[in-house]
């Protein structure tokens, strides 16, 4: 019971709880799902999608991942419109700091300040906190590729592997037993994000519509940020769907051969030649 210790952000419970914030982070839980994954050779962040409409233009249009400035981009889970403002804060924050000292802002620096704003939320009465939670995936000439977490209160962490939103638990659960440290690439990254999310996700089948995935890689010396497009093929086939493939071509051939053959017996026992034509 809360008590009506929830009427107002600023009230501790007896329990020292502030219920304002549980609920914020209760939103976040019933989200969409999103994980990101450290590797050696970049960051990569992967968002479910839940509002897919074929009338939604993809070029206008991105529900999960937003790109801050040249070296940064982050994911969001949890109310939308709070995640446009905490996007554009974001941006301006950088563009601050590059307008003042001329370089870009620190990873962990500009993730330090929203959430110092994000905190403020939730000390001051007449304000709610922001119902969204951030994973921030970045670089920079200090610490190179970083991952970091926020939440509504204003905390945050860096993570190597991690996951936001709907079935987080048993996603970050599967992250602990198959992310090797010092061993992962962008395409084993990729492969295990598709495996964590067909597991967790509560969809019967896993198809690139329901799937935002970005990666951030360094090329001649400048941070690139790309965002996997649905037609590629990285997205919609599963990480084995190759041997698959395979297998069923090598059926096509057998087949083919035992027909050929067949033929070419009957042929020859019926003392009737045939031609085939192929």
């Amino acid at each position: 019971m809360s008590r009506r210790y929830d009427s107002r952000t600023t009230i501790f419970s007896p329990e020292g709880r502030l219920y304002q914030v549980e609920y914020a982070m209760e939103a976040i839980g019933h989200a969409g799902t999103c994980l990101g994954i450290l590797a050696n050779d970049g960051v990569l962040l992967a968002a479910e999608r839940r509002n897919i409409h074929k009338l939604l233009d993809d070029v206008f249009f991105s529900e999960k991942i937003y790109k801050l400035n040249e070296d940064m981009a982050c994911s969001v889970a949890g109310i939308t419109s709070d995640a446009n403002v905490l996007t554009n804060e974001l941006r301006l924050i950088a563009q601050r700091f590059l307008l003042q000292y001329q370089e870009p802002i620190p990873c962990e620096q500009l993730v330090t300040t929203l959430c110092d704003i994000k905190q403020a939320y939730t000390q001051f009465g007449g304000k709610r906190p922001f119902g969204v939670s951030l994973l921030y995936m970045g670089w920079d000439k200090h610490y190179g590729f970083q991952l970091y977490q926020s939440d509504p209160s204003g905390n945050y962490g860096g993570w190597k592997a991690t996951c936001i939103g709907n079935n987080s638990a048993a996603a970050v659960s599967m992250l602990k037993q198959d992310f090797k440290e010092g061993e992962m690439t962008l395409s084993s990254a990729l492969a295990l994000a598709i495996k964590v999310l067909n597991k967790t996700m509560d969809v019967s089948k896993l198809s690139a519509e329901k799937v935002e995935l970005a990666t951030l890689t360094r090329e001649n010396g400048k941070t690139r940020i790309k965002v996997l497009k649905q037609k590629c093929g990285c997205v919609v086939l599963p990480a084995d769907s190759t041997s698959v493939f395979n297998f069923k071509k090598f059926l096509q051939v057998v087949f083919y051969t035992l027909t050929v053959s067949l033929l070419l017996f009957s042929s020859v026992l019926l003392g009737r030649p045939q031609f085939l034509l192929v």
